[in-house]
């Protein structure tokens, strides 16, 4: 059972990363990495929402309707992202206010649903949180990999909450290209590149 509930926690970082992989969650992924401070908090709300409907819809599934499924998942979706979105807002305001709309639509996340729609509904409780943490932990290294490299070669430096922790120093001059979208979907690419690579040693 632990071997188990392992391997669906680690195939999200690699195997089935959701983004390098799967391909869901782009729009949010590369409209929120200019910053690794924004990538940190987007990361961590979606893996909570992620994490907590999977365990709600895995609870109910036998109690709920089919023809109707949908609609319930997007309730119970919600209403954790609205948890997320008034914290976010009441202790992050500055965060809240880069992040944005982005808040709101973890509840369409491709990511959210789709996992709750393939897993979530037709598997146990344990194996529907390690498979929402999984996935959340490998949206995350993703997201803040790409905020980091966009924000310190677009930038020349890395700030969070308003202290510059990593900086190139005066005589750097950055290619802004990295904090617009054309820099998004280079370092996205590279990052894929690397990240089928690595898969393909480890099936190997």
């Amino acid at each position: 059972m632990i071997r188990k509930l392992w391997s669906e926690l680690v195939k999200g970082l690699t195997l089935e990363n959701p983004l390098m992989v799967l391909m869901i969650g782009l729009c949010s992924a590369l409209a929120v990495s200019t910053r690794a401070e924004n990538t940190i908090f987007m990361g961590l709300a979606a893996t909570f929402v992620l994490v907590s409907s999977n365990f709600i819809i895995s609870l109910i599934k036998k109690v709920t309707p089919n023809e109707i499924r949908i609609p319930i998942f997007i309730v119970v979706i919600a209403s954790f992202v609205t948890i997320v979105d008034l914290v976010l807002r009441a202790y992050f305001p500055v965060v809240y206010s880069r992040l944005g709309v982005w808040i709101p639509l973890i509840v369409v996340n491709c990511i959210i649903l789709g996992r709750a729609e393939a897993f979530a509904s037709k598997r146990g409780v344990l194996e529907s949180i390690a498979d929402g943490l999984g996935m959340g932990l490998g949206y995350i290294w993703i997201l803040f990999t790409m905020g980091f490299v966009r924000e310190l070669l677009g930038t020349g430096k890395i700030v969070f909450f308003d202290r510059t922790i990593l900086s190139f120093g005066p005589s750097f001059e950055p290619p802004v290209i990295f904090i617009l979208f054309p820099g998004a979907f280079l370092t996205f690419g590279l990052l894929m590149a690397f990240v089928n690579f690595v898969n393909r040693r480890i099936k190997k």
